[in-house]
This record gives C-alpha cells, structure tokens and sequence, in this order.
C-alpha cells in the first residue's frame, strides 16, 4: 500500500509525514507526539486533527475511531494538530454569563452534558442552547397583557392570539446533531442555555436552587413576552407570585 504523505501543522511549526492510508485516527496522533517534539504541549485527548477549509463551518475534527483514508485525505493535504478545548460563554436566563471550556470536536447533544454538569444541571438532556439574534419589534397586540384585557378573557380570542405569539418554535435553536463549528458559532459569541423539553417534572429536584430559578426565570418570562399566553384572571395570580 502506497503511504500517505501529509503536512502536519503545529502553530508555526509545519511537518511533512508519512502515513500508511488505514491507519486510524487515534494512532496518528501518537504518532505525531511521538515524532514532533511541538506536540506535547499538553494531555493528549486535549489534541486531535483538524482539517482545516477556506469555509470555516466546513472544516472538520478527525474521528479517533476511524482511519485516515475514510476522510479521502491526498497528498499534499495540511492536517493541523491542534487543541480541542475552547471557551464558550452561557448566559443564563436570570442574566448571568458563565464561561466553561467545551470540547469543539463534539456535537452540541455531547457538549450540553458538560456545560449541564459545570452548572449543576443534572437532566442535561431537556436543555438546550439558543442562538441569540437581533428580533423584530414585536407587534403591540401581541402581548399577554395590553390596554384591552378583556380579550385575554375570550377563549376563542385566546385561541387566535396563540396563532400570532411567539413561541419556542421560533427561537433559533442549535441543532444537537452538528458542531457549534459546523453552525457557524464563533467564540466570541454568548448563547442563552434554555430549557426546551419537559418529560416529567420529576426530573426538576426541589431542593435544587440553580435549576428551581432558571425555571421560574424562564416561566415568569415567557409570560411577560407573550410567549406563554395566560388568561387576565392567570396573570393576575401569576403576577401575585
């Protein structure tokens, strides 16, 4: 089998290395560390390979598990040996940021485990993260309340209002299945941690005081917004609370 001629670029440092076709992932990067002494800069699962493109949601993390072939690297092609980890701001709903180290080689479903557990989030898998855009002004009459409260009254008023809200649907929500790279999140930017499904409240532990807030912030929010419409009498009470 012929061997795959690759350079290998650690910061400023580029290596010109020879690699046979089948060889998987995780053994090039030993390889690598073994070889170039700019390599060990730190643990090794901090590192992977990185194949870079001019499109930055194009370029791509090599699979430890698979070989180098299936990535129909060629000759000549520049593989950067880089670092893995990097920092990503979450702002919380009650206005807080925090700032946790991810891994950006893992899809947004893996990456939420981590951020979860920093936080003190135990049922990471009903959060999700949301990218924050510039909205719209919102229309005057969509509202929860507004100069005319008796329309919050009228069932079938109600009903209509629904279908003008703003709901969760709209948010622009990441996709659990693609890299925040794949996505186009830079690292400059901060994304709003929120929860998105409700399989049982069970899993809400009443003697949590991070997930009890970030729910009753999130829940007194949406109501404010319009995005949970409650009827006047509801709002009165919800108000009280």
């Amino acid at each position: 089998m012929v061997a795959l001629s690759l350079k290998i670029s650690i910061g400023n440092v580029v290596k010109t290395m020879q690699f046979e076709p089948s060889t998987m992932v995780y053994d090039a990067c030993r390889i690598i560390r073994e070889r170039i002494p700019e390599a060990l800069a730190g643990p090794p699962s901090d590192f992977g390979l990185f194949l870079s493109d001019d499109d930055p949601k194009k370029g791509i993390w090599l699979e430890a598990g698979k070989a180098l072939d299936y990535y129909m690297l060629r000759n000549g092609d520049t593989m950067e040996y880089r670092k893995k980890q990097r920092p990503l701001k979450i702002r919380m709903l009650d206005g807080t940021v925090k700032t946790i180290m991810v891994d950006d080689s893992k899809t947004v479903t893996d990456m939420l485990m981590t951020i979860c557990a920093r936080i003190g989030i135990t049922n990471h898998d009903e959060y999700s993260l949301v990218r924050e855009l510039m909205e719209e002004k919102k229309d005057e009459g969509t509202g929860t309340l507004r100069k005319d409260k008796t329309l919050l009254r009228d069932e079938k008023k109600m009903e209509k209002l629904k279908q003008k809200l703003h709901t969760d649907d709209e948010l622009n929500w990441l996709d659990h299945g693609r890299t925040l790279r794949e996505q186009g999140v830079e690292e400059h930017e901060t994304l709003l941690l929120r929860r998105k499904f409700f399989y049982s409240d069970q899993n809400v532990d009443s003697r949590d005081p991070v997930q009890l807030n970030l729910l009753y912030v999130q829940a007194r929010d949406d109501i404010l917004n319009g995005s949970h419409p409650v009827s006047f009498d509801k709002a009165c009470e919800f108000a009280g609370f």
